[in-house]
């Protein structure tokens, strides 16, 4: 173990589940080895889960984590005076649970009325643990002097400047609704209605400048991230669902009460909204469904006072709630509702694994970077490039290319929502081509407002300025005016030759195309690199652990032993350019010399011109997938084989093997692919798969901007 760091809350509610969360996040970012340990859970009332930081790990990341004492056994033992025995319980489950990890995160004890011990235990387990304290604060109420006076106390509890043990303190929640009030739901508060004043993370950072204490993270209140889902009110209610619709999925930002007229009220009819009314109020049920039937993300309608809707109302409204418009009914009136809310628990349950990750993300990025990559700067293990690591570089390397990148698919919702994402974080600069009307109206319906940043040309008036262009490139194949004007209608071709002219790095295309219409128009005027003797493509498989490369999955059927061989190849540069350290397998469904056929003589073939190409890769096959991947296998069946067991690029000896494998691993162990990715093309084109996520299109985008800027 290289480091131990323990995350001190100093008081309740500082957020330290979350905190916990996006530091491991942050670690994982950077390539190091993780492990988690809550050496005593916590007691919440209510009969809530008793160890929430536990459950959410074991269920959102696949990190080995240790059970924690109980607070029961945490009491007997401290009010039996047998501290000693208890703390080399701790330690020995945490030496048992935390393996060889790189750097081991400890969550402390919260300090509260029901464990005033709280503190003191926390500072005895750090020394029992040899740990770094970093102090988890939030400003609550204070001012921002009273704020460093209560970090400077907290400082002397656990030894003060001159022991050393503090390196620093966590800030979170900075800018939170300071009149939020005590109530157990308070947190709803801050959720649905703006905060009236706001602290910035500046205030905070300068009054520290001078401090003893580190700042090492100022995290700002979001409230986006404490955003629950419609099926969690309806859970919390005990609702009945008269439209279950998309319950699971869609989140609530705010809460209107319908007790007015409709004219005073449908401004905030608005995406993400719950709406509240009585079931005998047709009129604004009616308003509602027209209101999803125009696009409008309606978080949840709730139906108060046991009224169930009216046949003729319901049967009038069917088309709205095909939308996926959830409607649930309560018994209770409306008062009681609202009475109701005020016991509302905003915790993120541990099943809502879209609001961990974006959580994780969130906290992670506000982290001083420096301080991060400390951590990991004494490990002398071999760093594998894990999922977050491998997502985090990619937007990284994207950044600070900042190249400018064209969608065809300007209108398509999720095209539309990536951009802005981009356009915001600063991936790329996209280009959206389509009807500028059209696309607003389709970020308003999402609830987006589209920035500057986010640029859109209307094919219309583009069209006729490539023409000439898309002639003189196609003219050896004896294209028209006539023909390369019908061409041109299609929005990929545009997007296409403004590519071939310059004016734009890179294309991402698919959400709504194939991948013929992607790429044929490629083929056709961006042409291949020098050099590349074919294109061929690869995805990225986000395995639990690792990130393994896949080719070629997606363009060529039956590639012989020459082209194997340089798909091979592309792809083992592939992943040296995005951080993979490339030991490539060449599959087939023999291993070594075991087998004969015309096929697995085609692999072996394409193994012997790659090395020959290649010396300085590492190169091996014909191997079995599991011989491949598995070390125990290669021992076995390939024991002196540089890469069996250790390999991180797979080449698939056709597409039929290859289209289907990926696919397989992918539906059964539920990861994430990114791609296809192209290669061998003068300039970067990507495809995406028609059922693309909005952040399979961010991180293809992310792909397409890093690839431009290799190639120059």
């Amino acid at each position: 173990m290289s480091r131990t760091v323990m995350l001190v809350p100093i008081s309740a509610g500082v957020g330290i589940t979350s905190v916990s969360l996006g530091t491991l996040r942050a670690l994982e970012r950077n390539g190091v080895s993780v492990s988690f340990y809550k050496p005593v859970a916590e007691t919440v009332k209510q009969a809530r889960n008793h160890d929430r930081s536990n459950e959410i790990l074991r269920s959102a990341t696949n990190l080995k984590v240790p059970d924690s004492f109980s607070m029961h056994y945490a009491e007997s033992m401290i009010g039996r005076d047998e501290l000693p025995p208890f703390l080399e319980d701790i330690l020995a489950r945490f030496r048992e649970g935390t393996g060889n990890a790189d750097v081991a995160i400890v969550e402390g004890l919260v300090p509260n009325s029901e464990n005033q011990f709280a503190n003191q235990l926390n500072l005895e387990v750090a020394k029992t643990l040899d740990a770094e304290i970093v102090l988890v604060v939030c400003p609550d109420r204070d001012s921002t002097q009273q704020l460093k006076d209560r970090l400077e106390v907290a400082m002397a509890t656990f030894g003060g400047a001159k022991s050393g043990r503090v390196v620093g303190c966590i800030v979170n929640k900075v800018g939170a609704p300071s009149q939020m009030p005590d109530a157990p739901g308070s947190d709803i508060t801050g959720v649905f209605e703006g905060p009236k004043t706001r602290r910035t993370n500046l205030e905070i950072l300068s009054l520290f400048g001078k401090s003893p204490l580190p700042i090492i993270g100022c995290i700002p209140w979001n409230s986006d991230l404490v955003a629950p889902r419609a099926k969690d009110l309806a859970d919390h209610f005990g609702a009945e669902i008269i439209n279950y619709g998309e319950l699971d999925s869609r989140r609530l930002r705010s809460i209107t009460f319908c007790s007015r007229s409709l004219s005073n009220m449908i401004y905030r009819f608005e995406p993400g909204a719950m709406l509240v009314t009585s079931g005998d109020r047709p009129d604004v049920i009616v308003a509602a469904c027209l209101a999803a039937m125009n696009g409008v993300k309606i978080g949840c309608l709730l139906l108060t006072g046991g009224y169930h809707i009216e046949p003729m109302v319901r049967k009038l409204c069917a088309p709205a709630m095909e939308t996926g418009l959830p409607v649930i009914l309560v018994h209770c009136n409306t008062w009681q509702t609202a009475l109701q809310l005020q016991t509302f628990n905003t915790e993120t349950p541990t099943d809502d694994l879209e609001r961990i990750e974006r959580v994780q993300d969130f906290i992670a990025g506000h982290l001083d970077t420096h301080w991060v990559e400390s951590l990991g700067s004494a490990s002398n293990r071999p760093k594998r490039l894990s999922p977050p690591a491998f997502r985090y570089y990619l937007t990284e390397l994207a950044r600070k290319a900042n190249k400018r990148i064209v969608l065809p698919e300007g209108d398509e919702p999720r095209t539309v929502k990536a951009a802005l994402i981009c356009a915001e974080r600063g991936i790329a600069r996209p280009v959206l081509l389509g009807d500028p009307k059209e696309i607003h109206r389709v970020a308003e319906q999402q609830g987006l407002t589209l920035s500057d940043k986010v640029e859109i040309i209307d094919p219309k008036s583009a069209r006729n300025k490539y023409v000439e262009p898309m002639v003189a490139l196609r003219k050896s194949k004896g294209l028209t005016e006539i023909v390369a004007k019908e061409q041109l209608q299609d929005n990929v071709v545009l997007g296409t030759m403004m590519l071939a002219q310059g004016e734009v790095d890179g294309l991402v295309s698919g959400a709504v195309h194939t991948t013929a219409n992607t790429i044929r128009p490629a083929l056709q005027l961006i042409k291949t690199a020098p050099g590349a003797s074919l294109v061929s493509s690869i995805f990225f498989m986000l395995l639990p652990d690792q990130v393994l490369v896949y080719g070629d999955c997606a363009i060529n059927p039956d590639p012989d032993a020459e082209e194997l061989a340089d798909i091979a190849i592309q792809s083992a540069d592939s992943a040296t350019a995005f951080g993979i350290d490339p030991r490539v397998a060449m599959i087939s469904y023999s291993t070594g010399s075991s087998g004969t056929g015309s096929d697995v003589d085609k692999v072996r073939e394409a193994t012997k011109l790659a090395q020959e190409k290649r010396p300085d890769l590492v190169i091996d096959g014909p191997l079995q997938y599991d011989a491949a991947i598995m070390e125990n296998v290669a021992k076995k069946k390939a024991p002196d084989s540089p890469v069996a067991g250790r390999a991180t690029v797979f080449i698939f000896p056709d597409l039929n093997t290859g289209n289907t494998t990926y696919k397989a691993v992918q539906r059964s162990a539920d990861l994430v692919s990114i791609g296809p990715m192209l290669q061998g093309m003068r300039k970067p084109v990507n495809d995406l798969s028609r059922g693309a996520l909005v952040d399979d299109i961010v991180y293809t985008i992310a792909l397409t901007a890093i690839q431009s800027s290799q190639q120059q």
